[in-house]
């Protein structure tokens, strides 16, 4: 019975080159800056509404909404992903929200979505149907494991 598992990873798989090469495009062959930018240096900043957008691009072509980017949100993922950086460990799912989603060693936005959207579980959470809204950040600490970590929550 592993064909339909197969079929499942290589639909996402397939929407998911989609995605990225329709951001690519959008930006004349390349990643914007804001999706490519490593946020292991100096002054580093992520754009969180081209976060936002890249993940509502891979809603897209799976026939769900757009999530709206939620400053109050973005504001409780920059203190988790502080105290994750700090600490190592996850902090439970805050209350109202629908999902969680950690990564860490990912030095770009790119790289980190990639990551998500490779993991049933992590793509399962980007393409949940109630959810409406989102915040992103990430957190740099040199003297951490892992250097860069972030936090995304839906709502």
């Amino acid at each position: 019975m592993m064909l339909p598992r197969f079929a499942s990873l290589a639909r996402v798989t397939i929407m998911s080159l989609m995605v990225l090469t329709a951001a690519g495009c959008s930006t004349g062959g390349a990643l914007s800056p804001g999706l490519s930018q490593r946020m292991d240096q100096p002054g580093a900043r992520l754009n969180t509404a081209e976060a936002i957008g890249i993940v509502n691009q891979y809603r897209g072509t799976v026939g769900l909404g757009p999530l709206a980017e939620d400053p109050a949100l973005d504001a409780t993922a920059q203190t988790m992903a502080a105290q994750y950086a700090k600490t190592g460990r996850q902090s439970p799912k805050p209350e109202g929200t629908i999902e969680i989603r950690y990564s860490a060693g990912y030095y770009n936005f790119a790289e980190t979505f990639s990551g998500w959207r490779q993991s049933p579980e992590n793509s399962a959470a980007l393409s949940g149907t109630t959810a409406t809204r989102a915040g992103i950040a990430s957190v740099y600490d040199p003297n951490s494991p892992y250097g860069v970590y972030w936090v995304m929550i839906v709502g």
